[in-house]
C-alpha cells in the first residue's frame, strides 16, 4: 500500500540568505579572534624582552649597548622594534652605579597598530603594549 507523501514547501533562496545574514559576524568574530591573540602574544614577547634587559642592566659593569643587544636578541624575529631602551631607578642613583639592593626597572611600549597582523587594526588603534621588569640591582 503507498502512502501518499506530503508535498515539501518550497524554501528557495532561504539558506542562501542565513549564509549572507552570518558570514560577516563570522568573518568579524575570527578577526577579532586574530587580533587579540596577537596582542596578548606581543604582550608577553616584550614581557619576556624586558625581563631579559633587566637581567643584564642589574649586573655590574652593565652598559647600555649590553641591555638593548639583549632586548634586540630577544626581540629578533618577531617583527617589533622598541627603539632605544634607558634602564631607570629611584634618584640619586643612575642605574648602572646603583648600590646592591637598589630597584632597577626596564620599560617598554610599543604602539598596537605598529604589530597588528591585520594591518590597520578593527579595535585597539590606539593601544599601547606596555611592559616592564624590576630587579634589585647587584653592584657592591
Amino acid at each position: 500500500m503507498l502512502v501518499p507523501q506530503k508535498k515539501s514547501r518550497r524554501r528557495s533562496g532561504t539558506s542562501a540568505l542565513e549564509m549572507a545574514l552570518v558570514t560577516p559576524v563570522f568573518v568579524a568574530m575570527i578577526l577579532g579572534q586574530l587580533e587579540t591573540s596577537r596582542l596578548g602574544m606581543v604582550a608577553q614577547i616584550l614581557t619576556t624582552a624586558a625581563r631579559e634587559g633587566c637581567r643584564v642592566a642589574v649586573l655590574q659593569g652593565a652598559t647600555q649597548s649590553g641591555v638593548q643587544t639583549r632586548i634586540n636578541t630577544v626581540l629578533s624575529g618577531s617583527g617589533i622594534s622598541v627603539g632605544t631602551i634607558t634602564p631607570t631607578c629611584p634618584s640619586p642613583y643612575t642605574w648602572n652605579t646603583a648600590p646592591g639592593g637598589t630597584p632597577i626597572t626596564v620599560s617598554m611600549s610599543v604602539p598596537y597598530s605598529q604589530v597588528s597582523w591585520l594591518g590597520t587594526p578593527f579595535f585597539l588603534t590606539s593601544a599601547n603594549i606596555n611592559a616592564s621588569a624590576t630587579m634589585s640591582s647587584e653592584n657592591p
